[in-house]
């Protein structure tokens, strides 16, 4: 297919029009494919203002489901779909609203922080850009490059924001901007500098100046600036070399000192840094742990607060220090003081851990995230207080994890997953795995199948993560043709809860007739808060009577036109309170039936300084029919429109002439549509009743179009015009002749789906318990459609039932409750507060193995999210074992707090250890001395 080389099409009398609207979206459509079949690095991408591309997006009649997945707060008019404003064609390209003036430079245009991709920009490629900037002018133009991350699964992204570097100039104290890909290499931030400068680059030295501190020298090499763990908006300084000596403004020798008070190991004392024994090959003992391994520290720099670990009091206690946020770093700075307040995790970190460090791991990262995550826990329990930036650790997760690179807000339990799952495979001490073929269970005893399964498990997985961490679900799944009963036995690292909600529901709906035999009537029905619109939809049926042969069709309203028809699986949550939603009472039908959907317009006065009198305007509540599909011509149209209509014809209508007899459409309240119900010409209709002879050609003189998908270009419908397609979109244009007929008001004021205002006072959601979770967890409950289970004895997919029960419980138990649901159009956070045991979580009756062990435990960790989605702040609580104290970590800030007040709405992760009753040991008493300083 050809390409339009210009904007522009030329008419016959040589003047520019613009390209039309299908053509725009034909072009760009295809431009885009184009680009995604060849996506490499270095690709240009064009940063783009998505209330602007929106309002072309509504131009051209493209979709824009994929950009309605924002927050709640967002206005409905970004939100919804086509107004009579909308349609008209947008203006210049406008990205004002997401370019910074406090960041912005010379030519340089800097993008507002935070934020996010297709709620507040979107991307588009360099051809697609150059065709829109040719169509619209505007900009200004944001170029951006596609840059390749990851270390097992390479993926491609576009670098939105580059690196924002403040350089110091050590002869002046003069201070710049630099901005760089986090992919560019030292030597290109060497050239950049020298350039800026005007210096001659063979006299340049760069150092890595975090928190105001030479971390670092950095060489020239094609090392990048993420390896060498440079962060958004800190400072690097320039120094020049002067006859082989580094000069700073005072012209003193800038390294002297830096250097010479900075500690290059640890202190080499006869203790560990926890009270312990020191290892001989231990971090403890200096970093030829590193060397013996033959592996490379996880970082050659000074910073991380570690130079201050030797000033730290020696009576002063480890496990208080906080943790820097490099930006946007607080969900991993929670994770990170959950976990390195484990018992089990520290005791193992702070010995030798080198035998266990599986280079051969093809699913592990060398070693280098657990050698990265055990240099970082053993500086928080020596360090004392000093606040330690974790810059090498997010290094390494953003080198293996590049959907944590970058400076947005993530999800704490998506960095917990993946950094135990990285850990587990880094330190796993089986080097080969064996090839194990899954059995069934086939009646076996259940005891006999968990242990076969758990031993093969461990044949292939053994490390301190799943000596501590993992524990065993017994999964059942049950047939449900031919009852087939499939049990396995599967590891887990973590529990998942879901939020189970006490509260319901209201929603009010009006039910529309589509064959005209009742009035619009609104319904008040009450649903589960996170249940489908197929629950809506069998409850309006229970409320509205509905017959066996009769069925409801849900769409959502906006600006008087069907924005959407909803589906089943549709979750309510994508209905706002202050959405419009109607159902259509229709006939079930099959294949051959076309679905006629009526639009209304009609004259309102417009504003007096302005010419015109009055304009046509969308209005009133659109109707749906259906129809039979063969022979529909513009009589069965006119017939059907009038039939809709009739249980709106007033009790008194004004005089008519002859050729506008609408009497005949009158019916009497509670009346079943009859034959009786004259002016219908219903050719082969079978949802309208046949016309009786003497009133044929009496139909009713509506002014009725034929529309397109967008409500536009209308052509004008007559009696014999014939009508094809499986959906005819009309539009019904009212005179006053009309709404003297009609009663609109039936059509108008349509009520919103919840009133906040009706209700007297909102009721805080009553307290759910963790017992509550757990147990709707363990529920049984069918497959979803899209998770069919292929079942052995059927040979087909079915939609089987699915149990799950606890069998085998880990030492530490980490308990995720579900706050963020996720759906096409709708994000969503619940606050509820969960009532969570600090103490004696007994969790024995639930555990069906009935080994005769306990299994209760005590909270000493949780992970805390406040705010919404998109951002919010992430904090944690834990406590140190051996004193029996709470804390606060709220990253580089730690306090005290009450055990009572560690109980919120805001808990996110819940971090349990089992108390070892039959050793008479509780909480880890058997490492006391290992945690003390």
């Amino acid at each position: 297919m050809t390409i339009p080389d210009s904007g522009f099409m030329m008419d016959n009398g040589g003047s520019c029009l613009p390209v039309p609207p299908d053509e725009e979206r034909r072009v760009v459509e295809e431009l885009t494919n184009k680009s995604e079949d060849n996506l490499k690095e270095g690709n240009l991408y064009y940063v783009v203002s998505n209330r602007w591309y929106s309002s072309w997006q509504r131009y051209v009649g493209q979709n824009t489901d994929q950009y309605l997945a924002d927050e709640p707060s967002l206005d409905s008019q970004r939100l919804k779909g086509v107004s009579s404003e909308m349609t008209e064609r947008p203006g210049p390209i406008d990205n004002s609203d997401i370019i910074s003036d406090e960041h912005s430079e010379g030519d340089h245009l800097e993008l507002r922080r935070m934020l996010e991709e297709g709620r507040d920009y979107v991307l588009v490629p360099q051809q697609v850009w150059e065709k829109l900037f040719g169509w619209y002018k505007g900009g200004p133009a944001l170029p951006r490059k596609m840059i390749l991350q990851g270390y097992h699964n390479k993926s491609y992204s576009v670098e939105v924001y580059l690196l924002c570097l403040k350089l110091i100039d050590s002869r002046d104290n003069s201070q710049s901007i630099i901005r760089i890909s986090r992919k560019a290499s030292t030597h290109d931030l060497y050239e950049k500098v020298s350039m800026l400068r005007k210096v001659d680059m063979a006299k340049v030295h760069i150092w890595d100046y975090f928190n105001e501190h030479k971390a670092a020298l950095l060489h020239r090499s094609n090392k990048t600036l993420e390896e060498e763990s440079l962060q958004m908006d800190q400072d690097i300084r320039l120094e020049m070399q002067v006859d082989g000596v580094s000069q700073s403004r005072n012209g003193m020798d800038s390294t002297r000192n830096d250097l010479a008070l900075v500690a290059l190991e640890p202190s080499r004392s006869s203790m560990t840094i926890a009270g312990g024994p020191t290892m001989s090959n231990g971090h403890a003992s200096g970093y030829n742990f590193y060397q013996r391994s033959g592996l490379s520290s996880s970082s050659s720099h000074t910073e991380d607060g570690y130079d201050a670990i030797i000033s730290a009091n020696k009576g002063e206690r480890g496990g208080l220090a906080g943790l820097q946020n490099l930006g946007n770093t607080c969900f991993m700075n929670s994770a990170i003081q959950c976990l390195v307040h484990t018992t089990p995790i520290v005791e193992y970190f702070l010995q030798d851990y080198t035998e266990d460090i599986n280079m051969e791991n093809p699913l592990g990262m060398r070693g280098e995230l657990a050698l990265a995550f055990g240099d970082l826990l053993r500086k928080l329990w020596s360090s004392g207080r000093t606040t330690i930036a974790p810059r090498a650790f997010k290094g390494k997760l953003a080198r293996f994890a590049p959907q944590f690179s970058g400076y947005n807000q993530h999800d704490s339990q998506e960095l917990l997953a993946f950094l135990l799952d990285g850990l587990h495979e880094d330190l796993n001490r089986v080097k080969k795995k064996p090839y194990i073929e899954a059995k069934d269970s086939d009646g076996r005893p259940d005891r006999e199948v968990a242990d076969e399964s758990w031993k093969y498990h461990k044949a292939r997985n053994d490390s301190i993560i799943v000596d501590v961490c993992q524990g065993q679900y017994k999964s059942t799944l049950v047939c449900p043709a031919c009852s087939k009963i499939s049990i396995t036995f599967d590891p887990f690292m973590y529990l998942t809860l879901p939020l189970p909600s006490s509260v319901t529901r209201t929603m009010i709906v009006t039910v529309f007739y589509g064959d005209g035999s009742g009035l619009p009537m609104p319904f008040t029905v009450t649903v589960l808060k996170h249940g489908c619109c197929k629950d809506l939809t069998q409850a309006l049926g229970a409320a509205c009577c509905l017959r066996a042969d009769e069925c409801l069709l849900l769409a959502e309203v906006y600006e008087h036109r069907i924005y959407r028809y909803l589906e089943n699986s549709l979750d309510l949550s994508s209905i706002k309170d202050d959405d419009y939603i109607v159902a259509y009472r229709l006939p079930k039908v099959g294949a051959g039936r076309t679905k006629v959907e009526i639009t209304h317009r009609w004259l309102e006065r417009v504003a007096p300084d302005t010419f015109k009198g009055h304009e046509r305007k969308f209005s009133g509540t659109p109707l749906v029919m259906y129809l039979s599909k063969d022979s529909l011509c513009g009589e069965d149209i006119f017939g059907a429109v009038g039939k809709v209509l009739s249980p709106l014809t007033r009790a008194y209508s004004p005089p008519r002439s002859s050729n506008e007899k609408e009497s005949s459409f009158v019916l009497k309240d509670g009346e079943e549509s009859s034959s009786s119900s004259n002016g219908q010409c219903g050719r082969g209709n079978d949802e309208m009743e046949d016309v009786e002879d003497e009133s044929s050609s009496e139909l009713p003189s509506f002014q009725l179009s034929l529309v397109d998908d967008r409500g536009l270009n209308p052509k004008p419908i007559h009696r014999d015009t014939v009508i094809s397609g499986q959906t005819v979109k009309i539009m019904l244009d009212w005179t006053e002749r009309e709404r003297e007929l009609y009663d609109a008001n039936y059509l108008m004021d349509l009520p919103e789906v919840h009133k906040s205002g009706f209700t007297v006072k909102k009721t805080r959601q009553e307290a759910i318990s963790l017992f509550s979770c757990l147990d709707a967890f363990l529920k049984e409950e069918p497959l979803g459609p899209d998770d069919m289970w292929y079942c052995p004895g059927c040979k087909e997919h079915r939609q089987a039932t699915k149990k799950l029960d606890l069998w085998k419980l880990p030492d530490i138990l980490v308990v995720h409750l579900k706050r963020f649901s996720y759906s096409r159009y709708l994000k969503n956070k619940l606050d509820t507060f969960v009532n969570f045991p600090i103490h004696n979580l007994d969790l024995t009756k639930y555990v069906k193995s009935n080994d005769g062990q306990s299994y209760v435990y005590e909270l000493y960790a949780i992970s805390n999210h406040y705010g919404g989605l998109g951002g919010g702040h992430y904090t944690a609580y834990a406590k140190l074992i051996d004193e029996n104290r709470w804390y606060h970590f709220d990253d580089s800030h730690v306090s005290p707090v009450g055990e009572a007040d560690v109980k919120t709405s805001a808990a996110y992760l819940l971090f349990y250890q089992r108390v070892k009753t039959d050793l008479g040991v509780r909480m880890g008493e058997t490492s006391r001395s290992h945690m003390s300083s």
